[in-house]
């Protein structure tokens, strides 16, 4: 057939074709205004939670055309743009349509130990008494800081003891900056020895005996899982090429703040441990992921980062900070992986294990902040640090964050026989005027005991027997003030906010149980066939433990429900 040349619109250039692409324009002022805070440095696609920051920190939410030229920039899909911003609830997206949030914003914890606290009033009381089109307020989930109940958030300055009055006083101020605690710098960690274990092993040491020094310690993992530390290693290093190593700082279970307390008075052994591991597996690369409702910590973290960088015992760039941005799943870690990489933290179906496929679909190292702490302590001081310390048949020393109705919240470093009475007189026993009623072990996760079973080591191995487990030794006591049903249901409200909906069990399980659980009286096999298919089918920890509070509360507490 011959070329057909008659004229038509096609070729005259008459028609209504577009002139423009299709979906949202790009906007000059707006790209100008990306590419002046991503600078000129590289562009990668695990860099994008990064860049949203930078963009929210700078004009207090995400605008449609910021994000549009964002997308530009990085070559990347609206969609994938969008569904990343989205899916963290430290980000502000606003449409074309839509007016940005007021300049401030307040986060009130609503999670148990604020709650106890008396959370609740004090939202409604700011509620009240602020101007909703220059103030925003929030709930929002633990903050990590249980010991000064109830807390919230200015901007990211984090107020203790938080009430109207000393909100209105630091909106006063403008006191919205993050305050830095005083803590162990570089060189006072230096003229005590610090980093001389690290530079011995680089220079001679051999990575087996040491993995065998964290063997005979005890040292288990301290983000909850409890594996054996040392073990890890010898995994990651048997798969060849380039390996990372991972730090799960994003402590986000109600109760828990035991990493915070540590990095905001001695970040150097931390980091020291953690540069003994990722000697230990010749990791090309150590990423920090650290929760962003630890301003200070991270503020800390960059300054002796650099600190580091300068004096040469790392290279530029081989610790990569990384900032979450408030998703409680991205504790899990292949949800964290998924973040480090920038997408959203979905946990990943399991097999292969991140140790096989971590970062980048590279062998990973992924470790506990407390548990590098340790690392670099038993390398240092030896096995016996941890397991000379024997009690009630049980050896080692756990790190407990104790909060609720006793008269001293705070971290408490006693030996892991310790029972729950042992750990109510280290902080200070009951507040006056309450009698011990119940207990989270550890965490929402682990549900509530009763006060009657007080003669239990809280360690590993020793709660399962009672359908709950230690984890991250989070531990919020109740009183006979308290109600074991209203507890149980603040930790399925959380665990529905913080559910990533990826599967069905966990998703629908959370929002359907927390329905059961406001009624009059609880439908008690309903929700046990609920909890039991949450168990069976959810991907991930967070669907399948998060019956645990509703069926011990049935079991424990039957005349409440």
């Amino acid at each position: 057939m011959a070329f057909d040349d008659r004229k038509g619109v096609w070729k005259s250039g008459k028609g209504r074709g577009r002139h423009t692409p299709k979906g949202r324009q790009l906007d000059d002022q707006a790209q100008a205004e990306v590419l002046g805070l991503i600078g000129e440095g590289p562009l990668r696609r695990d860099l994008l939670i990064e860049f949203l920051h930078l963009i929210q920190d700078a004009y207090g939410h995400l605008s449609a055309a910021h994000m549009r030229a964002l997308a530009e920039e990085m070559r990347l899909s609206m969609a994938e743009i969008w569904e990343v911003a989205t899916f963290y609830a430290h980000f502000d997206v606003v449409k074309e349509d839509e007016a940005p949030p007021p300049s401030l914003t307040i986060r009130v914890c609503d999670s148990l130990s604020c709650e106890l606290a008396g959370a609740q009033q004090l939202k409604a009381a700011l509620e009240d008494g602020l101007d909703a089109s220059e103030v925003r307020v929030l709930r929002a989930p633990c903050m990590g800081r249980c010991d000064t109940a109830p807390v919230l958030e200015l901007g990211h300055h984090h107020i203790d003891h938080a009430t109207p009055e000393k909100v209105n006083a630091a909106i006063a101020a403008g006191h919205t900056h993050a305050d830095i605690p005083a803590y162990e710098g570089f060189d006072v960690y230096v003229s005590g020895g610090g980093y001389e274990t690290l530079k011995s092993l680089r220079a001679s040491g051999d990575w087996e005996p040491v993995q065998d020094t964290i063997l005979a310690s005890g040292l288990r993992g301290l983000g909850g899982a409890g594996f054996p530390s040392g073990k890890k290693w010898g995994f990651v290093r048997a798969n060849a090429g380039t390996r990372y190593l991972a730090v799960n700082g994003d402590e986000g279970e109600p109760g828990t703040f035991k990493d915070r307390y540590y990095l905001e008075r001695t970040p150097h052994l931390f980091l020291e441990g953690m540069l003994i591991a990722a000697w230990a597996v010749e990791a090309e690369t150590c990423f920090i992921y650290m929760r962003d409702e630890y301003p200070a910590v991270l503020q800390i973290l960059r300054t002796e980062i650099a600190a580091l960088e300068a004096a040469g015992i790392v290279a530029p760039g081989y610790i990569d900070l990384r900032r979450g941005a408030g998703a409680y799943i991205c504790g899990e870690e292949s949800a964290m992986i998924e973040s480090i990489e920038g997408k959203r933290g979905l946990p990943r179906h399991r097999p292969p294990f991140v140790a096989q496929v971590g970062i980048f679909d590279r062998p990973t190292l992924v470790h506990n902040v407390e548990t590098l702490l340790w690392v670099a302590r038993v390398c240092r001081e030896g096995p016996e640090v941890l397991n000379s310390v024997e009690k009630n048949g049980r050896t080692g020393l756990r790190s407990y964050s104790i909060s609720g109705r006793v008269n001293a919240p705070g971290v408490y470093l006693l030996p892991a026989g310790s029972t729950i009475l042992d750990l109510i007189d280290a902080a200070g026993g009951m507040l006056e005027g309450h009698v011990f009623k119940a207990y989270q072990p550890g965490g929402p996760s682990a549900g509530l005991l009763p006060a009657s079973i007080n003669d239990v080591p809280m360690d590993f191995d020793t709660l399962q027997a009672h359908g709950t487990f230690i984890g991250s030794a989070a531990i919020v006591i109740l009183s006979d003030h308290d109600k074991a049903r209203d507890a149980a249901l603040n930790m399925l409200k959380f665990f529905e906010d913080e559910s990533c909906g990826q599967c069905t069990p966990c998703r629908v399980g959370c929002e359907k149980a927390v329905k059961l659980m406001q009624a009059d009286q609880w439908d008690q096999p309903l929700l046990e066939e609920l909890s039991q298919a949450m168990v069976d089918a959810s991907i991930c920890g967070l669907g399948q433990a998060a019956p645990n509070p509703i069926r011990l509360t049935m079991k424990h507490f039957a005349d409440e429900v």
